[in-house]
């Protein structure tokens, strides 16, 4: 048996808003996603909280996640991830313990350490807080303590919340959560789908850094690895160039709406700012069947990795569905 029919696989959506739609489609196309790949029989379903981006529709990441799972009935869906700092952890266990209370075993909470927001959005979200990253590791021990059991004299509950054990993820893009979910002894998930750079360290840490808990008692890694999968290695290269496009709108802080594929890139890109998108998605699976296939053991190989999970920037939504299909195909028959 291969690697990946040996490894779960799951999908990370960003509600992304096209060009010429809306929040509410873009939302509405979260939930079909969902349900597709649910019966497809992925792991689970995230979605990210990201805010002040007019491309993506998953700021209110824990009212997005309670539409979800209303509309499925196994797949589990979680938050990849809140980024706590933008929140009291109080407020973070209520939703969440609200949500494990109305749908029980399928929710999962994972957590970033950096706002995900520009100083002004950031300000905007904490008023008076004063949010710094540097108080996560704090923060993640005052939220584990409002999800676990009530303890004696405790002054504070979440209510949902206290007791449900909200399965807690570690996020990251560099070496700090990796540490820390090694020592928490927690899941951890690297942002590989958008910064590879350190994927190797990363899990390299985290893994000699593991301490056995009472959630886990061996390391487990996920990786987060873009999706541009198609019938044939040229439609993926064309297609490719919808994500090619956003991630250049990101880097020149222009529009992140959804633009169309294009026939080529040339004339769109500067050569640093190709050499510089190149590098976000060095990760990305871009190709047929066959050259994703590949590309997806030899990443398994040479990680390890326990489960991945898929983004995927596709302009037309019966392309992005089509993908997966693709991919648990390829899962199938591997």
């Amino acid at each position: 048996m291969s690697a990946l029919a040996k490894t779960r696989i799951s999908t990370l959506d960003l509600a992304p808003i096209r060009d010429d739609g809306g929040p509410e489609q873009a939302l509405r196309n979260s939930l079909a996603l969902a349900q597709h790949v649910e019966r497809l029989g992925f792991s689970r379903f995230w979605v990210a909280e990201h805010h002040n981006m007019d491309g993506i529709a998953s700021s209110a990441t824990a009212v997005l996640l309670g539409y979800l799972a209303a509309g499925t009935a196994r797949i589990r869906l979680g938050a990849g991830g809140v980024m706590l700092p933008n929140h009291a952890p109080l407020v973070i266990a209520e939703q969440f313990g609200t949500l494990a209370t109305l749908y029980p075993g399928r929710i999962d909470l994972g957590l970033g350490r950096a706002p995900g927001a520009d100083h002004f959005t950031a300000q905007a979200l904490r008023r008076e807080r004063s949010g710094s990253a540097e108080d996560f590791p704090a923060d993640l021990e005052e939220l584990q303590g409002y999800l676990g059991p009530r303890t004696s004299g405790q002054r504070v509950i979440a209510m949902p919340g206290s007791g449900t054990r909200v399965p807690i993820w570690l996020l990251g893009s560099s070496l700090f959560s990796a540490q820390l979910a090694g020592e928490k002894g927690l899941p951890y998930a690297f942002a590989s789908h958008f910064a590879p750079r350190l994927m190797h360290e990363a899990i390299r840490v985290y893994r000699n850094a593991f301490r056995p808990s009472a959630v886990l008692d061996k390391p487990y890694v996920m990786l987060g690895v873009p999706l541009l999968l198609a019938d044939s290695d040229e439609q993926a290269q064309y297609l490719a160039t919808t994500a090619y496009q956003r991630v250049l709108a990101l880097l020149r802080g222009q529009s992140l709406v959804q633009r169309p594929p294009v026939a080529s890139m040339d004339g769109l890109w500067l050569p640093h700012e190709r050499e510089a998108v190149a590098g976000l998605l060095g990760l990305a699976m871009i190709g047929g069947p066959q050259t994703v296939a590949r590309r997806l053991e030899l990443l398994l190989e040479q990680t390890g990795a326990d489960e991945l999970i898929f983004t995927c920037d596709q302009y037309e939504f019966a392309d992005r569905l089509h993908a997966f299909d693709l991919l648990a195909e390829l899962q199938r028959s591997a």
